[in-house]
């Protein structure tokens, strides 16, 4: 079959034919109908988090269930589903209380490995989605509602994150948001999903204008303004003018802030926007300094969370959305590869030199 692979040595995705997968007793074979991109992968692996090398990148996958293992019940082939990618020992106080990011063995299926713990999962299920089949524990797949695609099954993982922000910026009825990166994939999931948390009014921080006026149609029914970065006054970095031209829209300040840069000012520069009370949920990866006073954490009784991926809690969230009719994410798929195009496909995401919201190859 062939696969996007990342090999020893390597930052760069490449194509190669490899053997399709057997299923072992407890695995299912999932023929792959979508995938999906995240450009963050290719950082990780710059910066050595993947562990086992050569490997099949890509933790989001949708597919039909091609084949299982002689000791899977109640799975059956020809069933459509989603593959969700995070690896745990399903044991700990935190898989048990549904934090299952916390968990020492957490690591995602053709992606990257977060702890020093031993990863026996990880070791045998590293391989991921970009590929023609995927082989995963069986209790890792997800039936598919009939009424949601393959290309939005595989991106419920990203949605599901958008839904672990939310749950954690700990909104009441009528609130107000501001969501920075917003016309990324992240961003653009928390817009579509910002109504189903009570958030009454969204103020999205992108650095173009035009294309913060094309997400705004996400927020149907919640005012929504913008601040584009590209508009703010030169030497707003360090004259600290993206936080003045938040304080100028929200004088009360912001409920939460739900974080996805990742790099520069904007993290702390928008942490300032909060209300008394307010909440910083960041889930960008932001290698810059929060050069914060602890007392004005104090004065503000502001909290700031740091949260790294959804829990299987949040996927089934967002696939009842989805299987409801509540939640159409259908418009979110902006850009559609081939397997054949998928190191094409990682070069426009970091590139950025066009809107993408979300990306999926299809193999």
């Amino acid at each position: 079959m062939l696969a996007a692979r990342a090999d020893r040595g390597s930052d760069a995705l490449q194509l190669a034919e490899i053997p399709v997968p057997e299923p072992g007793p407890l695995d299912v074979l999932v023929k792959v109908a979508s995938a999906g991109l995240a450009p963050g992968m290719m950082r990780l692996l710059a910066q050595g988090a993947f562990r086992h090398l050569p490997t099949t990148l890509g933790h989001e996958a949708a597919g039909t269930v091609a084949a299982v293992g002689d000791r899977v019940t109640g799975i059956a082939t020809g069933t459509r589903v989603r593959v969700h990618p995070n690896l745990t020992c399903r044991s700990c106080r935190y898989c048990r209380t549904d934090r299952e990011m916390m968990c020492a063995q957490q690591a995602m299926i053709g992606h990257a490995a977060f702890g020093d713990a031993p990863m026996p999962l990880y070791d045998e299920y590293h391989d991921g989605g970009l590929a023609e089949y995927v082989r995963v524990p069986h209790w890792l797949v997800d039936p598919l509602p009939d009424a949601v695609s393959f290309d939005v099954g595989a991106k419920v993982h990203d949605l599901a994150n958008a839904v672990r922000a939310l749950k954690l910026a700990d909104l009441a009825p009528g609130a107000t948001l501001v969501v920075t990166a917003a016309t990324g994939t992240m961003g653009t999931a928390t817009i579509a999903l910002a109504r189903h948390f009570g958030v009454a009014r969204l103020v999205l921080v992108g650095r173009s204008a035009e294309r913060l006026e094309a997400v705004r149609r996400l927020s149907a029914g919640v005012a929504t303004e913008t601040v584009a970065l590209e508009e703010l006054p030169p030497g707003w970095e360090e004259g600290r003018g993206l936080a003045r031209a938040l304080r100028s829209l929200l004088p009360e300040g912001a409920d939460a802030v739900l974080d996805y840069v990742p790099q520069g000012p904007v993290t702390l520069q928008a942490t300032t926007s909060l209300t008394t009370g307010g909440t910083l949920v960041h889930m960008g990866a932001n290698q810059a300094p929060m050069t914060l006073p602890m007392v004005a954490l104090m004065r503000n009784c502001w909290r700031v969370v740091g949260t790294r991926a959804c829990t299987r809690t949040d996927a089934e969230h967002v696939l009842a959305l989805l299987g409801g009719g509540a939640l159409d994410a259908a418009d979110l798929i902006t850009h559609r590869y081939p397997l054949a195009g998928a190191d094409r496909a990682v070069e426009a995401m970091q590139s950025r030199t066009e809107p993408i919201w979300m990306a999926v190859v299809n193999p």
